[in-house]
């Protein structure tokens, strides 16, 4: 079968995705003290990511060298199961940075750490049921009609998912909002105190705001147009569609690790330690809490 273009570049994206999710992975678990809820929910996310990396992959070389119905709806499940724990895992680290605002006195106790724990189970849990619908019978494979733009899911399939993330996205709109209006009114409090807003109070404001942007609009933008797509998309129109859209989505999990990972200070410096064997004692670094954006 000749090559497809757009095939040959999910399989790219998903190289470079288990890579930079690989290696998330590797920092966390090899450094002791990276072991608080923060970098267990980023820990989630990057083995998330990491799965569907694999399953680009595993896809690609499937579709062209092992041509079978059974191991299209595992690659598919796994696909759908890896995406959904990544989603699922962003919105409950937009979760986690709200309660670390507005519980900030009593966010490091244990009580955090069972509802973090809760939050992953939930999540993984229900990534791994979707994951399986498409194995366990919901597919179009005895049905042509029933197929979506993404085969062999079904149209009800699809609509279910892209109703997942436009409630996950929904949510995580509010959060951010509220987590804004924190921020903001943290500093009104701090200028009242002071009896003025300094600039360095008015910059880290507005950075903080502008960071809350461009992740929720870096998310938006990769996952929305393939959602929406999922839902008014026809299984008639050319399938170059499907591929437009889905690979854009694929390029959130390749720019999640940059987001939440390695612009974390701690995360950098576990970096010097994993690749230098020691850390230069110049260089200094500040621990993070999870509001910081």
């Amino acid at each position: 079968t000749a090559l497809n273009p757009w095939d040959v570049m999910l399989c790219v994206s998903g190289t470079a995705i288990a890579c930079e999710n690989a290696l998330v992975v590797a920092i966390i678990c090899y450094s002791p003290a990276l072991r608080t809820p923060m970098f267990v929910l980023v820990g989630s996310l990057a083995t998330a990511d990491l799965l569907a990396g694999l399953g680009l992959i595993l896809n690609f070389v499937f579709q062209y060298v092992i041509r079978s119905e059974t191991v299209s709806l595992l690659t598919v499940g796994f696909l759908v199961a890896s995406f959904a724990a990544s989603v699922s895992s962003l919105l409950a680290i937009t979760v986690d940075r709200y309660l670390s605002l507005y519980n900030a006195l009593t966010y490091y106790s244990e009580r955090t750490v069972l509802c973090i724990h809760t939050m992953l189970a939930g999540a993984w849990g229900v990534s791994l049921c979707l994951g399986l619908l498409p194995v366990l019978g919901w597919n179009c494979l005895h049905d042509r009609a029933a197929c979506s733009v993404v085969r062999p899911l079904t149209k009800s399939n699809v609509t279910l998912l892209s109703a997942s993330f436009f409630l996950i996205f929904l949510i995580m709109l509010h959060l951010y909002i509220e987590i804004c209006k924190i921020v903001c009114r943290h500093a009104h409090q701090i200028a009242l105190q002071q009896h003025f807003l300094t600039a360095s109070h008015y910059v880290a404001t507005k950075k903080g705001v502008s960071t809350l942007a461009i992740i929720l609009g870096t998310f938006g933008a990769s996952w929305l147009p393939f959602a929406i797509y999922c839902v008014v998309g026809d299984p008639d129109y050319p399938s170059v569609y499907t591929y437009a859209t889905l690979l854009p989505a694929t390029y959130n999990s390749m720019i999640n690790p940059i987001i939440y990972a390695y612009r974390n200070q701690e995360i950098q410096r576990s970096m010097w330690v994993l690749f230098c064997g020691c850390l230069q004692a110049k260089v200094s670094f500040r621990s993070r809490s999870p509001s910081d954006v």
